[in-house]
C-alpha cells in the first residue's frame, strides 16, 4: 500500500485565469496550421508526393501558396520530408527541382541505419537544429511505428508523440496516407485502420481525381478543427509539374461519391432538378449561388439532390469576389 503511494502521480490543478490564451498560426489557412498534425489522403497515383513536394517548393523559395494574398512577402523555409516510397536522387530531388524549390532548404534525415517512426527523437531534433517550419512523413504505414493500425489505443499514443513535437516546436507536421478500398461511403471512413487517425489530427486534405476531367485533380478539406473548411483546389499534374487551376465548391464526400456513383439514367428527382437548374441558369449569365440555393429550395428539390444534379450537369462554380456563382457549361449554354 505504502508502494503504491509513493507511485502515484501527483494531483496538479491548472485554472483557465492561469493559461494566456493564444491565437493558431497558419502555414497555409485553413488547411494546414502550424504547431499541429496534419493528414493528407488519397489513392495511390493520384499526386499526393507531387502535391506536398510542389507546397516545399513554394515555401523553400519564398512563394505565396496557392490562392493567397499575404500582407508581406513571405520568407523562405526549411522543410524535411521523409518519404519511403521514391528515392531522393532519381524522383523526390528531380520533382523538387522541377518545382522550382531551393535545393538547400529541402532536407532529409538519413534513414539509413535506423528507420524514423513518430516516436523517434531525431524528430525533434531535425526540427530544432534546422529551424524547419514543416515536416512532411510520407507515407503513415512507414512512419508510425510497431501498432495495430486498427487498434485506437495503440495509434493515438503513436501520434500523441507527433502531436507533442509539433505544439512544442510550433512546426507544421503533415502526415500522408493512402486510403481504403471502401468505396461508396463517407470520406472520413476511406482512412485505413483506426478512425483515431483522423481524429488525433486537426486538419485531413483529401486528393482525387476530377471525374469531369481525367487531367486534373482536386484537393478537398475533409476535416478541419481550427477554422472554417476551405475551397477546394483544382490543378492538374503534367510533365512540368503540378499546375494550380482554380478554386471549388465540391466536398470530400461529392469527390469520392463521383466515383462510385451507379451508371445509367437519373433517377426522376434528379431528372427533375436538373431540368430546373438547366431553365434557372438559361440564359447563359452567371447566377449568385445562394438565390439559385433558395430557389431551389422554394421547389422542394433538396440540396443532396441539387447537388447530384449541378454535377451531372457540369455547372460550373466560380469566385470572381467574394460569392460564389453558378452557370451552364458553354456546351449547355
Amino acid at each position: 500500500m505504502e508502494e503504491e503511494t509513493k507511485l502515484a502521480p501527483k494531483l496538479e490543478l491548472i485554472r483557465a485565469s492561469q493559461i494566456d490564451p493564444k491565437t493558431v498560426e497558419w502555414l497555409w489557412y485553413p488547411f494546414i496550421p502550424y504547431g499541429k498534425v496534419t493528414l493528407v489522403q488519397g489513392d495511390p497515383g493520384d499526386g499526393k508526393s507531387t502535391f506536398m513536394l510542389t507546397l516545399a517548393a513554394l515555401l523553400t523559395r519564398g512563394a505565396p501558396l496557392p490562392f493567397t494574398e499575404p500582407k508581406t512577402p513571405p520568407e523562405p523555409l526549411h522543410v524535411i520530408y521523409q518519404t519511403t516510397e521514391d528515392d531522393a536522387d532519381d524522383t523526390i530531388v528531380p520533382r523538387f527541382m522541377k518545382a522550382n524549390g531551393d535545393r538547400d532548404r529541402l532536407i532529409f534525415i538519413n534513414e539509413k541505419d535506423m528507420p524514423i517512426s513518430f516516436d523517434d527523437v531525431r524528430i525533434e531534433e531535425a526540427i530544432r537544429t534546422t529551424g524547419a517550419r514543416l515536416l512532411i512523413l510520407d507515407p503513415l504505414s512507414s512512419y508510425i511505428g510497431d501498432c495495430q493500425i486498427n487498434a485506437a489505443n495503440e495509434v493515438r499514443p503513436r501520434f500523441n508523440h507527433l502531436i507533442r513535437i509539433a505544439k512544442e516546436t510550433n512546426a507544421a507536421i503533415v502526415v500522408v496516407n493512402h486510403l481504403n478500398k471502401m468505396f461508396g461511403i463517407k470520406a472520413i471512413y476511406r482512412t485505413p485502420g483506426s478512425i483515431d487517425i483522423v481524429g488525433a489530427v486537426r486538419s485531413a486534405l483529401l486528393i482525387g481525381r476530377n471525374k469531369e476531367n481525367e487531367d486534373e485533380r482536386v484537393m478537398v478539406q475533409q476535416k478541419s478543427n481550427l477554422a472554417p473548411t476551405g475551397n477546394a483546389i483544382v490543378f492538374s499534374v503534367g510533365e512540368d509539374g503540378i499546375s494550380f487551376i482554380r478554386e471549388s465548391e465540391l466536398t470530400a464526400d461529392e469527390l469520392l461519391a463521383s466515383f462510385s456513383e451507379k451508371s445509367g439514367r437519373p433517377d426522376t428527382k434528379t431528372q427533375e432538378a436538373m431540368e430546373f437548374i438547366r431553365d434557372m441558369l438559361s440564359d447563359g449569365e452567371e447566377h449568385e449561388a445562394s438565390e439559385c440555393e433558395a430557389r431551389l429550395r422554394e421547389a422542394g428539390i433538396s440540396m443532396s439532390t441539387a447537388k447530384k444534379a449541378k454535377r451531372m450537369l457540369g455547372v460550373v462554380s466560380s469566385k470572381p469576389h467574394y460569392s460564389w456563382y453558378w452557370r451552364l457549361p458553354e456546351d449547355e449554354d
